[in-house]
């Protein structure tokens, strides 16, 4: 299946460069051309966060001229075949090599950052820094609640946002990741933290996005500004 998807993407990228190269300027004007390079800019960027990011567009655009010039091809389907497993594995091959450095340096980062002066670690492992306090009331496991966030990998790159949107959210206290079921209990509302969240206790392996690689420590700032009244939720649900 993952060969399939491969072959997919290959071929719509070679839409893009059949007919040109790198050094050619390709004109932008009409709905379908930039749609055209919509798509080999989607599905580049897709190749690139699987590690398929040394093809050779040459070759790219060569097969495409053979396919759409009803040519012969110049290999073989087994050896097309054999082509993208060897593609695929050296991808997975890397992925992997990078999830390792990945848990390797989020561990130094908490090893660190639980030094920091006003750094809390909790027997879960989730680190904490209280930026505001305030004194309303603390949410609970079935409470669902308004909160305003950055999550930020931790170099700073900023991955999502409601902030950035210009929108809170409002979220069931244990519907969200490990990580922020415990330190929303820890808050009060109106209160601002830091929140360290070691991968274990967010998306471990399994990245939920390629904007965060997998085994990430992530980084939020959380404000949490309200605990919703259940009776409202019954009423706006009937």
């Amino acid at each position: 299946m993952k060969q399939h998807r491969l072959a997919a993407a290959v071929a719509l990228v070679s839409l893009v460069l059949a007919g040109c190269d790198s050094q050619t300027s390709v004109e932008l004007k009409t709905p379908a051309q930039k749609a055209s390079y919509g798509i080999g800019l989607n599905m580049g960027k897709s190749l690139a966060q699987e590690g398929m990011d040394d093809l050779d567009s040459k070759a790219v655009a060569q097969g495409i001229e053979d396919a759409v010039g009803k040519k012969e091809q110049k290999l073989k389907d087994e050896e097309l075949v054999e082509a993208f497993a060897a593609l695929q594995k050296r991808a997975e091959e890397r992925m992997a090599k990078m999830s390792e450095e990945s848990a390797s340096a989020g561990k130094k980062f908490l090893e660190d950052n639980a030094k920091k002066a006003g750094v809390t670690t909790t027997a879960s492992g989730l680190q904490y820094e209280v930026v505001k306090k305030a004194d309303g009331a603390q949410p609970k496991p079935t409470d669902v609640v308004t909160v305003h966030y950055t999550g930020t990998l931790t170099n700073g790159t900023v991955f999502d946002s409601s902030v950035e949107r210009g929108s809170p959210i409002d979220l069931p206290v244990s519907g969200v990741i490990p990580g922020w079921v415990e330190g929303l209990q820890l808050m009060h509302v109106g209160e601002k933290y830091k929140l360290y969240i070691p991968s274990e206790l967010a998306y471990g392996a399994q990245s939920p996005s390629p904007a965060i690689p997998a085994n990430s420590v992530l980084v939020f700032d959380l404000e949490l500004l309200a605990i919703k009244d259940p009776a409202k939720q019954e009423d706006a649900a009937k």
